[in-house]
């Protein structure tokens, strides 16, 4: 039996991203453009030979293709292109929210200017208001880099962290627990900033990094984490405590073909905060409504439960409780009337 939500009711239906990696966002189109602007040979010359360049079986293969394509990233319009490429997708699926994470060691590692991707992104992230959304930003801690690069990045924050509402942590899990880099954490914490991190699906020791991020370093949302259904302890604090869990169909495809459903559909049956989001939608086929309906279509989510990940979304966002309390109200609204 099919599903009874519409991809046209979850398209309408107002909700927040809060789990998308805006260099997860170049698409074939813009990065052939700028690489012909910025004179960087990508070793393909049409949007076909890009597209096929976007080929990759697991997370290892999918970065060594994903951060290669960020050389074409050069100026602050540069980043300022990419964001607003995004945004104006986020404005066709009804975002209202978004809360977009950036690798800053991706750029300043190949001698981009910290003012030169902040500026750029924040600059679109203001334009984004004309556009109907609130978008804030996310800097990310490549967790396969140094802890001492981390150090090194949050130090060259601190002038910009007006741009930034938060903290989170990205790259490859092998071998790079989160506790790798707890003082960054703390440091953030101190800083005002709020935590997440990635949990990624079926990792090595991915119960003990999620324990690690809950009890010990104390986040307030987990991105991906959906392994913590081994543990129905850990499914229990999570739940009295509101943390948030942002789950990712589409791209969790290249790791699971269930893209994780089950487990999600369990963290929503017991009080778990799970909502839907996007990744890297340029390098897994779609945004977030088709994300949403992903999942919907493949496990006949209700029109409830559709609602409730868009509900949870807004909840688990890092605004405030009479924001929440505007978009909650738009999204009941909304779910009334359709």
């Amino acid at each position: 039996m099919a599903t009874e939500v519409t991809k046209e009711f979850i398209v309408g239906m107002p909700k927040a991203e809060l789990h998308l990696h805006i260099e997860g966002t170049l698409e074939p189109e813009l990065k052939l453009k700028l690489a012909q602007k910025n004179h960087v040979d990508i070793g393909q010359t049409t949007i076909e030979e890009v597209r096929a360049s976007y080929q990759y079986d697991d997370l290892a293969s999918f970065l060594a293709v994903y951060y290669p394509a960020m050389n074409v990233l050069q100026t602050e319009d540069d980043f300022y292109d990419l964001a607003m490429e995004y945004i104006h997708h986020a404005a066709e699926n009804n975002v209202r929210h978004a809360e977009i994470f950036f690798d800053p060691q991706a750029h300043t590692s190949r001698g981009i200017a910290f003012e030169t991707f902040i500026n750029g992104l924040y600059r679109a992230t203001v334009d984004a208001r004309a556009l109907n959304i609130d978008a804030r930003l996310i800097m990310c801690f490549l967790r396969d880099m140094s802890r001492e690069s981390a150090r090194k990045t949050l130090e060259e924050s601190l002038p910009y962290c007006d741009k930034f509402i938060g903290v989170g942590l990205d790259s490859d899990e092998h071998n790079n627990p989160p506790m790798k880099f707890f003082n960054q954490f703390t440091q953030a914490e101190q800083y005002g900033l709020h935590l997440t991190a990635h949990a990624d699906i079926d990792q090595k020791d991915s119960i003990e990094h999620i324990r690690e991020l809950l009890e010990v370093i104390g986040v307030e949302r987990i991105d991906h984490g959906t392994n913590i259904v081994e543990d129905p302890d850990l499914v229990a604090y999570a739940a009295n405590h509101h943390i948030g869990f942002t789950t990712c169909p589409l791209s969790n495809t290249f790791v699971r073909p269930e893209m994780k459903g089950p487990e999600v559909l369990e963290l929503l049956d017991k009080g778990v905060k799970i909502s839907a989001h996007s990744d890297d939608p340029a390098y897994f086929g779609g945004y977030i409504s088709d994300n949403y309906y992903a999942l919907a279509d493949a496990f006949n989510l209700t029109k409830e439960q559709v609602v409730m990940l868009a509900r949870n979304s807004f909840e688990t966002s890092w605004i405030s409780k009479e924001q929440k309390a505007i978009y909650i109200a738009e999204l009941e609204e909304y779910a009334r009337t359709h």
